[in-house]
């Protein structure tokens, strides 16, 4: 059965937005997965430790015949293809994938929760999937409208247009 998954993209290492912009066409090659929007890209600070870079954030949809855990390890497979290491919580990253959604599906597994645990809190999360996604409501029938309400803009600047399978303007 087909789902509407909503995939959060990060990256403040080696490049971040070629990093992303790969990251894209590689989702968009995964089986039975189609991308059918991405969100304009976001500079952010970091979440975590203050000493490093900026990060590029961004919100891949996508249209998905995987289950959650087989489109999980897929990301995974994807972070490790950009050689991501996971040293340091919420240190600097070349890739990181996280599942936001997957259809209305609440998931609560030992590997993935969804929806993603942070994403009601996190600015650049909300405001790119707000842009392709701008009446999303949440499995727990919260509204992305209602979570934007709350959601601080600061350290968060749009830094180029999304597109389908990654254009950029």
């Amino acid at each position: 059965m087909t789902e509407i998954a909503y995939i959060a993209l990060g990256s403040n290492l080696d490049n971040p937005q070629q990093q992303v912009l790969q990251a894209i066409t590689e989702l968009d090659a995964l089986p039975d997965t189609h991308i059918t929007a991405v969100s304009p890209w976001y500079r952010s600070s970091p979440m975590g430790p203050s000493d490093q870079p900026d990060y590029i954030n961004g919100i891949a949809e996508l249209k998905t015949d995987l289950n959650p855990l087989p489109l999980l390890k897929a990301l995974q497979a994807i972070e490790d293809a950009h050689q991501r290491v996971r040293q340091e919580h919420w240190g600097p990253r070349t890739l990181d994938l996280d599942m936001l959604l997957y259809g209305d599906q609440v998931i609560d597994h030992p590997e993935l929760q969804v929806p993603h645990p942070g994403m009601a809190t996190r600015n650049f999360v909300l405001f790119p999937l707000a842009d392709i996604a701008p009446q999303l409501v949440l499995p727990n029938k919260t509204s992305l409208a209602e979570l934007l309400e709350n959601c601080p803009s600061e350290g968060i600047v749009r830094h180029s247009l999304g597109g389908i399978c990654g254009t950029t303007g």
